[in-house]
């Protein structure tokens, strides 16, 4: 004996038309209620049976979490992709005639922290990744000592291309390359911003104070925390800076653990 329609309530018609496009994106063309098949998952099946989600929670006409990856996030990753092209194809000052790669950045853009240091050497050159030479080596060290992986951060540079015999950066070449940077800072929004060395840590403040001077303020950059520390270069240089420079990365780590996002 065939069974007889079910009844569809008004209201109740979104979450039906909800389910029947999920099926449809598995591939399920034909929907045959009457043949014993459960085509329906089983909280579905709850849905239909009861006129709501069996936890009773608010109905949605959402696809599935595995399809649904938040927008914003997608967006992210598409501007930061076309940004890094950008920069692949400038030319706007003299450093792109020696490089061998363009060092763009590399880490998690949904961080808490972002770590901006002066400009690539010769390894990160060879390599098209920031701090990936004596310094990166040290800077992951550092890193893992406050428990952060340099998966958890966000690390990039001044300037993309590597200046010639790993000098300090021009200003000019800094005005060039700056937009840049900053599109890097709006996209990511970090909660705090880790400025590794005096080049990086004038330019963010915009302030020409000595190192010293600027480790030992509260600072910010368009409302973002700045914490100011030395270059792992200057560590491995200076063996004697390295006591100070823990300091500052126990008060980085303050920073983040408070920040709550």
């Amino acid at each position: 004996m065939k069974k007889p329609p079910v009844s569809c309530p008004q209201d109740f018609a979104p979450l039906v038309i909800s389910c029947l496009k999920r099926l449809e994106r598995k591939g399920i063309k034909s929907l045959y209620l009457d043949t014993g098949s459960p085509a329906f998952a089983p909280a579905e099946e709850a849905m239909i049976e009861t006129g709501g989600p069996a936890d009773r929670t608010t109905i949605t006409n959402d696809a599935p979490a595995d399809e649904t990856m938040n927008k914003t996030e997608k967006n992210l990753e598409e501007r930061l992709g076309e940004l890094a092209a950008a920069v692949s194809a400038c030319t706007e000052c003299p450093l792109h005639a020696g490089r061998t790669r363009t060092v763009f950045g590399s880490g998690n853009p949904r961080t808490r922290v972002m770590f901006i240091g002066e400009g690539p050497g010769r390894d990160e050159d060879l390599q098209g990744e920031p701090f990936v030479g004596r310094s990166g080596q040290l800077l992951t060290k550092i890193l893992q000592a406050i428990s952060l992986e340099r998966k958890d951060v966000y690390i990039t540079n001044m300037v993309k291309c590597r200046p010639p015999q790993n000098r300090d950066p021009l200003e000019e070449e800094v005005r060039r390359c700056e937009r840049y940077l900053v599109e890097q800072i709006e996209l990511i929004r970090p909660r705090v911003i880790c400025a590794l060395g005096r080049i990086a840590a004038q330019w963010l403040l915009g302030n020409k104070e000595p190192l010293a001077t600027l480790r030992a303020s509260e600072n910010f950059y368009r409302g973002t925390r700045v914490l100011v520390t030395y270059h792992p270069a200057a560590l491995l240089r200076n063996p004697e800076l390295k006591r100070d420079a823990w300091e500052d990365f126990k008060k980085l780590k303050s920073l983040i653990e408070d920040d709550g996002r």
